[in-house]
């Protein structure tokens, strides 16, 4: 609970910390190099298992997870979803599949795990989405 006050009382614009999930290096390279050039703060991990410790020993605020729903490990993205919103509530999820059903699996699964970005994607336009997702988790509740 206390990292859910904490998020709504950091200013979260583009200066927010993301934990960048994705099990392809290149890809996870690209997308954190053009966030950190946005202004974000970026971690990153190769599966949910490293985002789920990462969560856990990052002293900060992890203000948004950006992940890969399919992904090796224990857990997928909708799994790691799932985890972010019962430990950490204030965080902002956002996920992302190169394979079209993972929408609607997503829907069927719960509304509240977050959105999902179709690869490939736009890195400017998933900044945008990134920036609007970070102020509507601000101004909720």
């Amino acid at each position: 609970m206390a990292d859910s006050l904490n998020n709504r009382e950091q200013n979260v614009g583009p200066e927010a910390t993301v934990l960048v999930v994705e099990d392809e290096l290149l890809v996870r390279w690209a997308i954190t190099d053009h966030l950190q050039d946005c202004g974000f703060k970026v971690l990153g991990a190769a599966n949910a298992d490293e985002a789920i410790e990462a969560l856990e020993r990052y002293e900060g605020i992890v203000h948004l997870v950006f992940s890969d729903v399919q992904m090796p490990g224990s857990m997928d993205g909708f799994g790691l979803a799932a985890w972010v919103r019962k430990h950490r509530p204030g965080t902002a999820v956002i996920l992302t599949s190169g394979h079209a059903q993972a929408k609607d699996v997503a829907q069927e699964l719960c509304d509240h795990i977050g959105e999902i970005v179709r690869k490939p994607y736009d890195f400017d336009a998933l900044v945008k989405r990134m920036e609007r997702r970070l102020t509507a988790e601000s101004t909720a509740a």
